[in-house]
């Protein structure tokens, strides 16, 4: 079936941005039963679209964004990182409390970043963002329609954090 997707693309940006503020932002007040056993699935909608967030794991939390028009697909943006590997807990070391804590720290801070989205860039956050020894930057090659990027935080001026994102409008037949 060919289904034409005729709308106006800053209308569909602001959509993403109220989409995401109100969705990993506030995760707790949009969580849903999810769809795939061990994910963590938030949802928002307006009108006629539907924006989905889904995505499992925790210190590497790969997901996938998808905005549903009537119930079909129309835009998709898939991420995948989380806290680089020094960070994550130690199999052998069963006292992990101090990075399960500082990735929350680090989890805390990116959802103050993504909660500054904009219509101009909205896949993450803005294209930097800092506060106190914390700073968050994203950098994405595209447009909304067709885009990559990588986001990074740093803690006193270290990497501790990446992800990468990729996505764009779906095209049917």
């Amino acid at each position: 079936m060919n289904r034409t997707i005729n709308f106006d693309l800053s209308k569909f940006a602001t959509f993403l941005v109220n989409a995401k503020k109100n969705t990993y932002v506030l995760a707790d007040s949009n969580k849903i039963i999810p769809q795939r056993l061990e994910f963590k699935e938030l949802i928002y909608a307006e009108k006629d679209l539907e924006y989905r967030d889904s995505y499992c794991g925790f210190f590497f939390a790969p997901g996938q964004e998808v905005v549903r028009l009537k119930g079909f697909p129309i835009w998709v943006m898939s991420y995948s990182g989380g806290m680089l590997k020094e960070y994550h807990p130690n199999t052998i070391n069963k006292n992990n409390v101090s990075k399960v804590k500082f990735a929350k720290d680090v989890f805390n801070f990116l959802k103050d970043a993504l909660s500054r989205v904009d219509v101009i860039n909205p896949y993450r956050g803005p294209k930097r963002y800092a506060q106190k020894d914390r700073v968050y930057k994203s950098k994405v090659n595209g447009t909304i329609l067709d885009f990559q990027g990588a986001e990074e935080i740093y803690f006193k001026n270290k990497l501790v954090f990446k992800q990468y994102y990729i996505g764009g409008l779906v095209i049917n037949k």
